[in-house]
């Protein structure tokens, strides 16, 4: 991704993170079809604005792969999963991507990727799931694309 896309991305992703509107009903009704219970579990503790977005990206993420597999779906809705570990809101998400892995929580949210996986693992997801959180797999470029709304 270029600079100015990746800059585009970021802004894009902080403007709507502004709000706390959660997911209507039926986003959450839709996810959940596509979750195994302890997934699911998962993706409920994500913040409003995580799931928010992890339908955006789930939707698209579907529309540029209509054939994708339930577990190819999971992975797009809890692509940002392991961002839970860290604990950082909006601002505190801000500060890690200016400045970087330069505190323990900065590391822990630029590493979510590995770390959902590794949740992801513990609550029995599909392998292809597990992969396609890290950025591997068939479907990884389409997750990849889907993601920078």
């Amino acid at each position: 991704m270029s600079t100015l896309g990746g800059l585009g991305h970021l802004a894009r992703r902080f403007a709507t993170s502004l709000s706390r509107t959660p997911p209507p009903p039926s986003d959450l009704a839709w996810a959940h079809t596509h979750l195994l219970p302890a997934e699911a579990g998962l993706w409920d503790r994500m913040s409003v604005q995580d799931r928010r977005h992890s339908v955006l990206v789930a939707r698209r993420f579907a529309a540029l792969m209509p054939a994708a597999t339930r577990p190819q779906m999971a992975a797009a809705l809890l692509h940002d999963i392991g961002k839970l570990e860290a604990g950082l809101g909006t601002w505190g998400r801000v500060l890690a991507t200016i400045v970087g892995a330069r505190t323990p929580r900065y590391r822990c949210y630029h590493d979510h990727e590995a770390i959902g996986a590794a949740m992801l693992a513990d609550a029995g997801s599909a392998p292809e799931t597990v992969a396609l959180v890290t950025g591997h797999g068939p479907a990884a470029g389409v997750l990849r694309e889907a993601d920078h709304v």
